[in-house]
């Protein structure tokens, strides 16, 4: 079924391409790929400014040709006939992927992580399909008649530079779904009416827990109070997990000296990705775009004998990263990023133990907080063509890769080889996981590293009295507090759990005669560590909910003459239509419980 509906998406892309060369001839065309749930079609317009509007009139048009059961026509060439025939047509960009298909045997584009479907197993030929006057450069397999497609739907239009590369022309990108089903395009529509509502920046805004300001800079995030509560909670969250795994607390400066990271490698790998900061009195410092190399100074600052080992560092702290400006957005891609790491300084023969342990505290933390299970989890190797991306020797490449192999089959993680996904000093294990919205996003991850210790000279004392480089062992838990608050926010919907909502219980007094007893119900809930807000405006006590429950705390609780008589209180619990009767004590014991407990 997915080799059948993906062969439809892509036959869909052709009939898009097709209904435009129908309504606006001289068009040049870029590619066409299958994504997930559809396909996209990236064309150069010329001067043309292409408006929903035109893309009403294009889903309009390959409709028509669907219903006229257009077909999708194999034809084979030499690459040089291909050449010959798209710069007959005008195709520049098509005449560009064959023309390095045939000095390099590749069309990859540089950006993205696809290849144009050009050709099979042999590199002298490439297969065209011609679908009325639209001829696209492609290997198939197509459907055989246009009503086969299935049923689509165009969503949007998109600038794009061609192959990623903005010195290069922008397109248009043209994105569209595509179901076997009239059903499932209902159901996908469906499902991106609910994804909207849990956008992590529309729900940002909405609570109030993060904001951006032209000031500061785009990519900057600021925290209010209300989302500094929650980055808190996640802290002492990973805190205590960590600390049972013997972790200790380091801090570690923003700023080091450039050499620091030439040493390390990520200076070469990274460059374009530096922040560099200066002074009138000849400083010359970047901020930090990892905190490892950070951590191998501490690990430096002493003699370690093999007995002190293994030896565990963890920090939560920002990193800078300049990614490219069109690449920001909300928090799921920013300059300054908080991230939580951990690295371990250990033995060979503690390495593989070591793996385990952090793949089980991977497994406690996201099982507590209701996440476990939804993910999938990658064996990111090297890219063995190109080892000149990597640094360390090949001999400890296989024995890394051995070793995470061997922790993959033996916890039967189910892992999935992905070649080339590795990190600069080594192979990792990494957990991803998919959003309610779809989106995957990698957060925990496992390296393992034999190549920095011997970068930077770090040594231990074995049994022998001889000096030997301990192996570092790279983890992220939680990660990337901003990736994070992408997760949680879609996952919960801002429907926090009770440990971790800003505020826990939101008090309504009736009028302003009971203020002054709803005051001091705050100040006891506050010496109980719960997190209270109180609406103390001149409304309407319907008015009040109403405001409340949009804020989505777990508890609204209304201040009014039965509550100051000492009567059971109604409770208004978050997602429940039935008001909870309790006594005042009885809700404190419930609410403390569910804290401690982090359910």
């Amino acid at each position: 079924m997915e080799k059948k509906i993906e062969m439809m998406r892509h036959s869909c892309a052709h009939l898009v391409a097709a209904a435009v060369k129908e309504l606006y001839g001289d068009v040049k065309f870029g590619v066409g790929p299958v994504i997930d749930n559809g396909f996209y079609y990236d064309i150069d317009f010329g001067e043309k400014s292409i408006n929903d509007e035109d893309l009403k009139k294009i889903e309009k048009k390959a409709k028509e040709l669907q219903k006229q059961s257009v077909t999708f026509e194999r034809q084979e060439m030499s690459i040089d006939e291909a050449i010959k025939f798209f710069k007959s047509e005008g195709q520049d960009y098509k005449v560009e992927l064959l023309k390095d298909l045939k000095e390099k045997g590749t069309t990859k584009i540089n950006s993205e992580k696809e290849l144009v479907d050009a050709v099979g197993n042999d590199v002298k030929n490439v297969s065209l399909y011609k679908t009325l006057n639209f001829t696209d450069l492609c290997r198939g397999p197509h459907v055989e008649k246009a009503k086969e497609v299935g049923y689509f739907q165009l969503t949007r239009l998109a600038g794009v530079y061609w192959r990623g590369d903005e010195k290069n022309p922008q397109l248009t990108r043209i994105y569209g779904v595509c179901f076997e089903t009239k059903e499932k395009l209902k159901e996908y529509f469906e499902f991106l009416k609910e994804a909207e509502k849990r956008d992590h920046r529309k729900l940002g805004k909405e609570l109030d827990l993060f904001c951006f300001s032209d000031l500061v800079g785009p990519g900057l995030p600021l925290y209010t109070p209300k989302g500094t509560v929650i980055i808190e909670e996640l802290k002492k969250h990973i805190e205590s997990v960590c600390k049972k795994y013997d972790y200790e607390k380091v801090s570690t400066p923003s700023l080091a000296k450039l050499e620091l990271f030439e040493i390390s490698g990520h200076a070469k790998k990274f460059g374009d990705e530096l922040f560099h900061v200066t002074s009138k009195k000849q400083h010359d410092l970047v901020l930090k775009p990892v905190q490892c190399p950070h951590h191998t100074q501490i690990y430096a600052s002493k003699i370690r004998s093999y007995k002190d080992l293994p030896i565990r560092y963890m920090e939560s702290d920002k990193q800078y990263r300049a990614e490219k400006t069109g690449e920001i957005s909300g928090l799921s891609r920013v300059y300054a990023i908080t991230i939580e790491d951990g690295h371990s300084f250990c033995r060979v023969d503690q390495v593989k133990d070591e793996i385990k342990n952090l793949v089980n505290m991977i497994k406690d933390f996201y099982s507590a907080i209701g996440l476990w299970g939804n993910h999938w989890i990658s064996l990111s190797l090297r890219d063995y063509v190109h080892p000149e991306k990597y640094i360390g020797t090949k001999e400890d490449w296989d024995e890394c890769e051995r070793i995470l192999e061997e922790v993959c089959e033996e916890m039967d993680l189910g892992a999935k080889r992905c070649e080339g996904e590795a990190a600069l000093y080594g192979p990792k294990i990494d957990f991803i996981f998919k959003t309610v919205t779809g989106q995957e996003i990698q957060i925990p991850t496992v390296q393992i590293d034999f190549a920095t210790p011997k970068r930077f000279g770090l040594v231990y004392t074995d049994k022998n009295g001889e000096e030997v480089n301990p192996v570092m062992v790279h983890r992220a838990v939680l990660g990337s507090y901003e990736r994070f608050l992408v997760m949680l926010i879609e996952h919960f919907a801002g429907n926090f759990p009770v440990w971790l909502s800003p505020v826990q219980v939101k008090f309504v007094p009736v009028s302003e005669k009971h203020i002054e007893f709803t005051a001091k119900l705050v100040e006891e809930f506050k010496d109980k560590n719960i997190r209270v807000e109180v609406d103390n405006a001149d409304e309407t006590v319907g008015k009040k909910i109403k405001k409340a429950i949009a804020q989505k705390p777990p508890y609204i609780i209304v201040v009014g003459d039965n509550e100051i008589a000492g009567d059971d209180w109604t409770v208004r619990v978050r997602g429940e239509e039935k008001q909870l009767k309790i006594s005042k004590d009885k809700f404190l014991e419930k609410i403390k419980k569910e804290i401690e407990e982090r359910k």
